[in-house]
């Protein structure tokens, strides 16, 4: 079995920033997806498998720290997903139903490693993590995750922004537009879409209408 030590972050998504336009018709464009809400420096980890946090692999999870756990196990509370070299920035998308992502820092391994395996270092790089029972903020109308798809609801939070909400009001907020569908470009919105949310991946535009 591999030990390895690593840090990185835990990103929380319940809220995903994003550029409001005040209706389609005076509409510039498709509005900017933002960035995480808010991130942790996770204690010292270890991993199971050849791959640190590889797919199908699970982890525990807190407000502070991560660890790679059997994931059969009590501890287990989320499984990978998807996994991926580089950072969430520049790399592919999550799946849509992802439900938060973990930010692993470059890190050397110890020299019995290095010796074992033939590793020189560890890359960066980001795992997708579902939760293992719910809730799923995730999933459509969820109200976080790292993706705004449709079926999710947004709202108004100042200076020309929005933010992700539950759509059954359960967040806190009242949701005021929910996105219908995604569509490459904004003209095959239907005639209802009151704001343009861009979403990334093959079909970039969120059409959403008033709730």
């Amino acid at each position: 079995m591999r030990t390895r030590r690593l840090v990185g972050l835990v990103c929380g998504l319940c809220a995903l920033p994003l550029a409001l336009l005040t209706g389609c018709q005076n509409a510039p464009g498709p509005v900017a997806s933002g960035s995480p809400a808010g991130a942790a420096t996770p204690t010292p980890t270890t991993g199971y498998g050849a791959q640190f946090l590889g797919v199908g692999e699970c982890s525990s999870f807190g407000t502070t720290s991560f660890t790679e756990v059997p994931c059969a196990g009590e501890r287990a509370a989320a499984r990978v997903v998807a996994r991926y070299d580089g950072t969430a920035t520049d790399g592919p998308l999550c799946p849509p139903t992802t439900d938060f992502v973990l930010h692993i820092s470059a890190q050397s391994p110890s020299a019995g490693e290095e010796s074992e395996e033939g590793d020189a270092r560890i890359p960066p790089g980001y795992a997708c993590m579902r939760n293992l029972e719910p809730p799923h903020p995730g999933d459509p109308g969820g109200g976080g995750g790292p993706r705004t798809i449709p079926g999710d609801c947004v709202y108004g939070s100042g200076s020309a922004r929005v933010r992700e909400t539950s759509c059954d009001g359960s967040g806190g907020h009242k949701p005021q537009y929910e996105v219908t569908e995604a569509v490459p470009a904004r003209g095959q919105c239907p005639a209802s879409t009151a704001l343009y949310v861009q979403l990334g991946g093959r079909n970039p535009v969120g059409c959403a209408r008033r709730v």
